[in-house]
């Protein structure tokens, strides 16, 4: 299997678990990152995710027999990549608050597997590297867009463009990672923070991430007021 889905209290701890291969995303990882994240909202006794990475890496992106298969020299087809990214948009698009443990590299699909979490922790092992035109194809799965937001025009080009490699340090310098932790520690405190949040009301952590995500699109300030009063209302019972 390879991914190993644990729980620890009301966190639901995933974690990429094919060594060998520094956990790549290939197809079969990918359906089972989509099944972990859907059981995990099924259960209301999880409240919140955590997802981590086997030694030696957290995610070395897409596995490479994938996108050579993706080759159109090779006879793929390229809209087939798509799929590829499905992993860790499905981590994206989880409604529970999502703790990403970063412990190694981070990799391409794997630095977006990363940046679709709500809070990332670092390792002092975490190399957070953008992978893509290393290999010589243009960054996908939302890459530039979430690197953007997170960092503004100027780093995102850095990395993206310029192939500017992250450690554990710089990452939370520039506001990427929130804290960067010994490795031997890394996964207590990120199941830690996750459990923080996990013992909120569930509905009340759902509306909140919710909020967090619709707030940058409101047309003006008092848009945002609604809709924080509108949730705010809910979390009394109003």
């Amino acid at each position: 299997m390879p991914l190993r889905v644990e729980q620890r209290g009301p966190v639901a701890l995933l974690t990429l678990d094919e060594p060998s291969k520094r956990n790549a995303l290939g197809a079969e990882m990918v359906e089972q990152i989509i099944a972990a994240v859907h059981a995990a909202e099924a259960d209301d006794e999880v409240g919140a995710l955590v997802v981590t990475g086997a030694a030696p890496a957290f995610c070395s992106g897409a596995d490479r027999g994938n996108l050579d298969s993706l080759q159109t020299s090779a006879g793929g087809d390229p809209d087939e990549v798509r799929n590829i990214y499905d992993g860790f948009l499905s981590v994206r698009d989880c409604s529970l608050p999502t703790v990403a443990a970063v412990n190694g590299a981070a990799v391409g699909a794997g630095f977006n597997l990363a940046l679709c979490c709500d809070v990332i922790l670092a390792g002092e092992s975490a190399r957070f590297a953008p992978g893509f035109t290393k290999i010589g194809i243009h960054p996908g799965g939302g890459h530039t867009w979430m690197l953007e937001r997170a960092l503004g025009p100027h780093t995102a080009a850095a990395i993206a463009l310029f192939g500017e490699i992250l450690d554990g340090t710089r990452a939370v310098e520039l506001g990427l990672a929130w804290r960067c932790v010994a490795d031997d520690a890394l996964l207590d405190e990120a199941v830690a923070m996750a459990d923080r949040v996990a013992q909120l009301p569930r509905d009340l952590a759902i509306d909140l991430k919710q909020t967090l995500r619709e707030i940058p699109w409101q047309p003006n300030f008092e848009s945002a007021v609604q809709t924080e009063l509108t949730r705010q209302k809910k979390s009394f019972g109003g």
